[in-house]
């Protein structure tokens, strides 16, 4: 698993759901408004945009990829909230094994900093 690869050009997710807001269901965007006034749209906050425009829980997780700060930030999150890996793994309907799979690895980086300080 490796997260470089930085000359990769990203979709401009603010734009593309803005104009999708704006043909689809206009009366919407008052809900997402708060989401485009960052500078960056994250992971979580994309899932939440979608939850809101298209009222639909059955968003498949195969096909979705996390950044490096997303990751981090579920993680970040399960610490904050006390929660289990399976507790997290339903609140951002992922499954428990790529929950487990991001912490083994990101333990293990952060293992290797330590030796390398």
């Amino acid at each position: 698993m490796t997260f470089t690869n930085n000359n990769v050009k990203k979709p401009n997710f603010k734009q593309i759901y803005i104009d999708l807001i704006n043909k689809k269901c206009p009366e919407k965007y008052d809900l997402c408004e708060n989401f485009f006034f960052k500078k960056q749209l994250h992971a979580l906050d994309i899932l939440k945009i979608n939850a809101i425009i298209f009222d639909d829980e059955k968003n498949s997780s195969q096909y979705r990829a996390y950044k490096k700060e997303d990751i981090l930030n579920i993680l970040d999150y399960q610490q904050k909230n006390r929660m289990t890996n399976m507790q997290l793994a339903a609140h951002f309907k992922l499954s428990r094994n790529t929950v487990t799979k991001w912490k083994k690895f990101f333990s293990a980086v952060q293992k290797e900093n330590l030796i390398k300080k």
